[in-house]
């Protein structure tokens, strides 16, 4: 793991503990939760997919194979 996506995964964690911490801090009386810890806990998850290369794209060894082919 690369330095740039250790901090983007640190960036990711404290977007997650303020959803967390805002969440907590909640209003008796709000009866549905903070929108905005809910937004935090969006983007945290996204950046973590992001910072861990979850969706990378890897090609098959046939389509590696046909990409080769073309170039050549």
């Amino acid at each position: 793991m690369t330095l740039p996506h250790m901090i983007e995964l640190a960036v990711a964690v404290l977007l997650l503990v303020a959803g967390v911490v805002l969440y907590r801090r909640r209003d008796g009386s709000d009866s549905y939760g903070s929108q905005g810890a809910v937004l935090l806990f969006v983007v945290g998850a996204i950046v973590a997919i992001h910072a861990l290369s979850l969706m990378d794209y890897h090609p098959t060894a046939a389509e590696a194979d046909m990409i080769r082919a073309r170039s050549q």
